[in-house]
Parts: C-alpha cells; structure tokens; sequence
C-alpha cells in the first residue's frame, strides 16, 4: 500500500514518513471556511473529509490511499487558528497560560474503494507563562503556521506545557498510531 499525504505541513510530512510506507506528497487548495455553525470538536474532522473530497480520486493509483488531516485548538469552546500576527500570537499565547484546551485533529482516509474518518483528541496543560517567555518563543520561532501560535516540539512545548493527556503527535498534526491502527483495519486487509 502507498500513500499519498495531501499536506503542505512539514510536520506532518515528516510523522507519516516514518511509518514504513511509501508516500508522496501533494498540496490541495481547500476553503476552509465553515458555512454553518459546528460544534469545535467536529471541525478538524469536517475539514479533512473536505479535503479528500477536493481530490481528484481517479488519479489515486489502486494500491493507494489519500490522507488529508486538519487540527484545531479549542479553548472554552473557541478555535484558535493561525496568528496571523505577532499580537495575535501573544494574544493566543496569554490565553492559553496557565490553562487546560483540547487539541483536535481529524483525520480522513480514501482510497479508490472506501473511506473512513476519525478524530483524535489531546488535553494539553501549559504552565503560567512568563511576557518574556512568550516573546522568546514568538521572536525565534515564528508560529505563524501553527494552530493556536505553538508547536508542541518547539521550546515553549518543553518549557511551558506540564502534561498532556492523550497522543503528543496528535498536537503536532497528526496521531500517528491511531492512523497506523486504522490504515491496518480498513486497508490492508483488503
């Protein structure tokens, strides 16, 4: 089996390419915009499913399977994107001080014969962070990209998050062993 990631995260490239298989990469352009109201925990999911449904499934080779992927942060309800900012990173950053938010992502697999979808969910706890602390994190390492203005792998992850309950990769982009699991169940076996 191949897979095929329809990503540009560098994060998730390099998770799925540690798991054995072949893989190739392509990026699609999706609207990720909501038309109605979701609950926060079904977006990431909505979202993948959208993704793989904008691939054109006759180029999927046979043996292959598409994985799109999507991840929110969700604090007291709210999703936190991308900053889109310095300010609203800080912004982002201050919220989630000192507190508990629930990271999702949902995830979609489709090959030419089937398709299944999952969602993952992570607590993450972070420390009271210090100003300093959060304009260290901002000024080197720029999380413009990132759901929520942080990467979990990145020094504010080391110094800022206490525990987490659930799949670290999961708040990287991508839960890995649930989607090695279900990758197993529903595609190998045919």
């Amino acid at each position: 089996m191949k897979l095929v990631l329809a990503s540009g995260s560098p994060r998730r490239r390099a998770l799925l390419g540690e798991l054995g298989y072949e893989v190739s990469y392509t990026s699609l352009n999706v609207d990720e915009h909501l038309s109605s109201p979701l609950p926060a925990a079904q977006v990431a999911e909505h979202l993948a499913c959208r993704k793989a449904a904008a691939f054109p499934i006759d180029t999927l080779d046979e043996d292959s399977v598409l994985v799109t992927a999507d991840t929110v942060v969700v604090l007291d309800g709210r999703i936190l994107g991308k900053p889109a900012d310095r300010d609203e990173a800080t912004q982002m950053l201050h919220s989630l001080s000192g507190r508990s938010h629930t990271v999702y992502t949902g995830v979609c697999l489709r090959s030419q014969q089937q398709q299944t979808a999952f969602t993952e969910s992570t607590e993450v706890h972070f420390r009271q962070l210090e100003d300093t602390e959060i304009a260290y994190y901002i000024d080197h390492y720029h999380p413009f990209d990132k759901a929520g203005a942080y990467g979990i792998q990145e020094w504010i992850g080391m110094v800022g998050i206490e525990r987490i309950e659930g799949c670290f990769y999961n708040v990287m982009g991508l839960p890995v062993s649930r989607l090695y699991r279900t990758l197993r169940e529903r595609f190998e076996s045919r």
